[in-house]
């Protein structure tokens, strides 16, 4: 038997597929209720604006992206080693068909004013992560942390952006190896 989805959980979904694939912008209420099969009415008891479900997407995209990093990097028995396989990962993932690049950078270049919900949401995520790759660094005992996260953070935003203007077949193919000579070098 088959469990029928919750009209809140069957909009969110879609949001999350269409915000992701299409973007934000061009994602409008209408097409939101006609793709879930949800009415305007009730889209808006669960989520009073766009802005609103835009945020909520963000926040599980953070959530999503968190447990896929521990996920990534539980084995790995060394900083060094955790940044290798959180950049092998995402390897992988912005080389797949169903990429469609970073959903805080999407948002970001959609509604590039910092005042935005989502913008902030995206900033917030980008910080953390900018904080790990920093802890890491700092952990490998590279000479210059802040200079070698700062280094990772640009490489994994820019195999993001890659896979989003150009699809499985984007320059992100040598993405891990790109990050291992960086982290090499910050050791020396």
């Amino acid at each position: 038997m088959t469990k029928e989805i919750a009209p809140k959980d069957k909009v969110f979904q879609t949001a999350a597929r269409l915000f992701y694939q299409n973007g934000y912008r061009a994602i409008g209420v209408d097409t939101l209720a006609a793709e879930s099969g949800i009415g305007k009415m009730t889209l808006y008891r669960h989520y009073p604006s766009k802005d609103d479900l835009i945020v909520a997407y963000l926040r599980d995209s953070n959530e999503i992206f968190w447990r896929n990093f521990e996920e990534i990097t539980k084995d790995a028995p060394t900083p060094r080693e955790k940044l290798l396989a959180f950049f092998q990962g995402l390897q992988e993932y912005v080389s797949a068909p169903a990429c469609y690049g970073c959903p805080f950078l999407n948002v970001a270049t959609e509604y590039p004013e910092t005042d935005y919900p989502g913008h902030q949401v995206a900033i917030e995520h980008k910080q953390s992560v900018r904080a790990r790759f920093r802890q890491l660094a700092k952990d490998t005992g590279a000479k210059k942390p802040d200079v070698l996260a700062d280094q990772l953070f640009l490489l994994m935003d820019g195999a993001y952006m890659a896979s989003r203007m150009f699809g499985a077949e984007n320059p992100a193919a040598h993405l891990a190896e790109a990050a291992r000579i960086l982290i090499d070098a910050a050791l020396e």
